[in-house]
């Protein structure tokens, strides 16, 4: 581990104290058009979310469900580029003072170069990657240039995980563990899945400080259930949905109401909801 100070540790923990816990938001770059995914994650981080989840649209996401990836083939057409996603991360961190990850699956980055792509994201002011598809065995160039430039890694445990996997995954992650609630894509889920709060005790067991439940959360009660047992909640569909159908605005609205189940239930649900 780096003695550097994970800022997206730092922002989990002091949600933590001040709340049940964080709100993780992610968003895709490019998505509806790249200056107003900038305004959009800006936006997020002042309604609300604690860590923000800068997606790199990428022409094969298998981990989607459909709003996302309408959303992320829209980017592309527009004429997305990698290059953007450090443009945007910069101009985040001028605006908010917001820890950004970037979500991307593997292949822009080994195309892109691991060492380029990540010296672009330390200097935007990007605070690492999260990367749903690389195994800890096989990311060994990433976590030693991570290591090297204080970047968080954070990697995926899922619910079919070994006990071995999951001691692998805490040992690599740096920032927290993306606890997957459900075998499949991302999307919402009426339900929290039973499965997200069993992953969780079993990532505990292996060391992990922090695990933050994706997924399939889309309501405040759910982001509530959900920081139950997990330090912090992750969304994506229903703000992908809400920055589609009614622009930022309606965003920022839809970032107030879901970020209200971050809240204690002793008098500060009533105050959140006056937002």
């Amino acid at each position: 581990m780096s003695a550097h100070e994970s800022s997206v540790a730092s922002a989990i923990r002091a949600a933590k104290r001040e709340r049940r816990g964080a709100l993780v938001g992610y968003l895709p770059v490019g998505f509806p058009d790249f200056d107003t995914s900038v305004d959009a994650a800006i936006a997020m981080a002042r309604n609300g979310v604690d860590v923000l989840e800068l997606g790199l649209p990428y022409s094969d996401p298998v981990m989607d469900g459909a709003v996302i990836q309408e959303a992320t083939q829209t980017a592309l057409a527009r004429g997305f580029r990698v290059a953007h996603v450090f443009e945007a991360v910069r101009r985040v961190r001028e605006s908010v003072d917001v820890p950004v990850l970037v979500m991307t699956y593997w292949n822009p980055v080994l195309q892109y170069g691991v060492e380029r792509f990540a010296t672009g994201l330390a200097e935007a002011g990007g605070a690492g990657l999260i990367t749903p598809d690389i195994t800890p065995e096989a990311a060994s160039d990433w976590i030693e240039t991570s290591e090297r430039l204080g970047l968080d890694r954070v990697f995926l445990a899922a619910p079919s995980s070994s006990d071995e996997r999951l001691g692998l995954v805490a040992d690599a992650s740096r920032g927290f563990v993306y606890t997957v609630s459900t075998m499949g894509i991302t999307g919402e889920r009426a339900q929290l899945d039973a499965a997200a709060r069993a992953l969780t005790a079993r990532l505990r067991d292996q060391g992990v400080d922090l695990a933050c439940v994706g997924i399939g959360l889309s309501t405040a009660d759910q982001v509530a259930s959900a920081l139950e047992y997990a330090d912090g909640a992750i969304v994506g569909t229903a703000f992908v949905r809400a920055l589609r159908d009614g622009g930022v605005e309606r965003l920022a609205e839809v970032v107030r109401e879901i970020a209200a189940g971050t809240l204690r239930p002793d008098g500060a649900v009533a105050a959140g909801a006056a937002l």
